[in-house]
């Protein structure tokens, strides 16, 4: 593997990095050093232990989150070692939103520090790509494709639950690849 070509996968609210499997042996096979952050599920915990895993690597990495995830590499991103972000039904706040503010009009949902506010957007400084779930019913995907277009995201949607990572592998693994060929270039034959 080449040195450098880092990839970090966030995991979402009440998950841990079981369900990043399928993610995880597509990138590898593509010549990325996959890493899966084991977070605590708390706010500035997450955000510290994501830093700290950053500042163990060896070059850039892109940062991906899922759902709660979004907003801890929305946090975490703005690290020198960040080279892009990807969200996968992720949240995707500005500065001084939470989850909460985010889904106002929605149900409420089980996630940790709901109100955790975000202090300076990673993707106001760095690229994003947004993988959309069409048949998400934890994040309708019309705020998905919101809170991407206000990124300035690069949108892909496919069909698939809130756990897109887990029933579509594969799309979530081709949009991290062209996340990392358009930070790092072309992966080495």
């Amino acid at each position: 593997m080449t040195a450098g070509r880092n990839v970090i996968l966030v995991p979402g609210a009440l998950a841990d990095g079981s369900g990043w499997q399928g993610v995880q042996d597509e990138l590898a096979a593509a010549g990325l050093r996959v890493h899966v952050a084991r977070i605590p599920m708390s706010p500035a915990g997450d955000v510290a232990l994501t830093r700290r895993l950053l500042d163990g690597l060896d070059g850039p990495a892109v940062l991906v989150g899922h759902c709660y995830g979004g907003v801890v590499i929305t946090e975490a991103g703005t690290h020198p070692r960040v080279a892009s972000l990807v969200y996968l039904a992720a949240f995707v706040p500005d500065q001084g939103e939470s989850i909460d503010t985010l889904v106002a009009a929605g149900p409420a949902l089980p996630v940790p520090a709901r109100g955790a506010t975000v202090t300076d957007p990673a993707w106001r400084h760095r690229p994003s790509w947004y993988l959309v779930a069409l048949q998400d019913r934890i994040i309708a995907p019309a705020l998905q494709r919101g809170m991407a277009e206000r990124a300035g995201s690069i949108v892909v949607e496919v069909v698939g639950s809130h756990a897109v990572h887990v029933t579509q592998p594969a799309a979530a693994a081709d949009l991290i690849r062209e996340a990392a060929a358009a930070v790092f270039g072309p992966a080495a034959p």
